[in-house]
């Protein structure tokens, strides 16, 4: 393994794997390293949207990600805390369906692909910092085993998700208390209906319940930290006395049978952060920008921003150390993902408030116009065009 690399990328999510293999494919010496040892399960909604598999072609996964058995989501439907509902079609955002997959299969297909095309890969690898020379990023640390290794490249990428490893310790952020507990489980016998994706409001939060591969269903749901703490961190008590307060998610999930693992992480806020957190460092996937997970689109987000992050590394490919690769992509990071993450912001407070969320429900099922123009508005402004009613 050589030492030396175009691009270091840590964090092989879709968004990390994913700029490597847009990388690798230009013929750029490209490592990714990663912290898991893949498959390995992830707190995820594991919905992908349709726009996703224009993606999958473009990477060269199509065919593996067909072949996993994914299930197929016709339709979004959002049910209030009064069990109200209003559906949103999987095909306002492209012509092919919806799909369901488990991260661990997904990423799994993923970073194959990146080792096949040439992308060095670690995996079982702690990151321990990013390593700085005169104020600028210039490769890794890691932790491999009990041995620490050090990498170099002339540019390096932030894909370690909502932790942000790489972004913190190059600023020193302080980690906050974190406001939301999300949890995540694979459930058996659901009455998710057949081709639906099903998001339930409740007070303090929301979840999302759709079919997977296997015939198994995922229930991932986001809840105050206040509301964890009353059921004393116990993610089935959560689920059965919030979760369930939702007359549809009661129906769905009374009789399922749920596997004893419940992934959680803890959230500190959503929407954009610096996607250039410093000299040498570019931020891709939820590093740069977390999305409310009520859109669908966060798997979209990764790897939209993972294939852009490889167009602007490509274009400049000769001065990866410039201080022009770090303009060029903040300003078309902006262009593509400011505007979807200021609708969310708006509509954020709605998705947190069971009156707000009533009225919601009511104000988007008397209008299917209205409700395309907003539901497309949480995607990219060139797709929301192109698909306008």
């Amino acid at each position: 393994m050589r030492n030396d690399y175009d691009v270091i990328i840590a964090g092989a999510g879709p968004a990390g794997s994913s700029a490597a293999i847009h990388l690798a494919t230009n013929g750029l010496k490209v490592l990714l390293v990663e912290q898991k040892k893949f498959p390995r399960a992830k707190l995820c909604g594991e919905f992908i949207s349709p726009e996703c598999q224009q993606h999958f072609q473009k990477l060269g996964v199509a065919r593996e990600i067909v072949c996993s058995d994914p299930a197929s989501i016709s339709e979004t439907v959002f049910y209030s805390s009064r069990g109200h509902r209003v559906s949103v079609p999987s095909s306002w955002f492209g012509e092919r369906m919806a799909l369901g997959l488990s991260r661990a299969v997904m990423d799994d297909v993923l970073l194959r692909r990146a080792a096949a095309v040439g992308v060095e890969v670690i995996e079982g690898a702690s990151v321990l910092g990013p390593q700085i020379n005169t104020d600028c990023v210039h490769g890794l640390r890691v932790k491999i085993g009990s041995e620490e290794k050090e990498f170099q490249a002339r540019l390096t990428i932030d894909a370690t998700g909502r932790a942000r490893i790489l972004a913190r310790k190059t600023n020193h952020a302080h980690k906050h208390k974190p406001k939301l507990i999300a949890f995540k489980a694979h459930f058996q016998n659901t009455r998710v209906a057949p081709g639906a994706c099903e998001i339930y409001f409740y007070c303090g939060g929301y979840g999302g319940l759709n079919s997977i591969e296997a015939g198994t269903s995922n229930l991932c749901f986001i809840i105050s930290a206040e509301q964890v703490k009353r059921c004393h961190s116990d993610p089935d008590r959560v689920m059965r006395e919030m979760v369930m307060q939702n007359p549809r998610a009661r129906y769905a999930l009374e009789p399922a049978q749920t596997t004893p693992e419940w992934p959680s992480a803890s959230w500190e806020q959503f929407g954009r952060q610096s996607p250039t957190p410093a000299k040498g460092l570019l931020a891709i996937g939820d590093a740069a920008a977390f999305i409310d997970p009520f859109t669908g689109s966060g798997m979209l987000m990764a790897l939209e921003s993972g294939e852009l992050a490889a167009e602007v590394i490509v274009r400049h490919r000769e001065q990866l150390s410039s201080t022009r690769i770090a303009a060029d992509y903040t300003d078309r990071y902006r262009k593509k993902f400011d505007s979807r993450l200021k609708i969310c912001s708006l509509l954020r407070r709605a998705a947190f408030s069971p009156r707000l969320t009533e009225l919601g429900v009511t104000l988007f099922g008397a209008s299917e116009r209205f409700r395309n123009r907003v539901a497309r508005a949480t995607r990219s402004p060139i797709n929301a065009k192109r698909r306008s009613v």
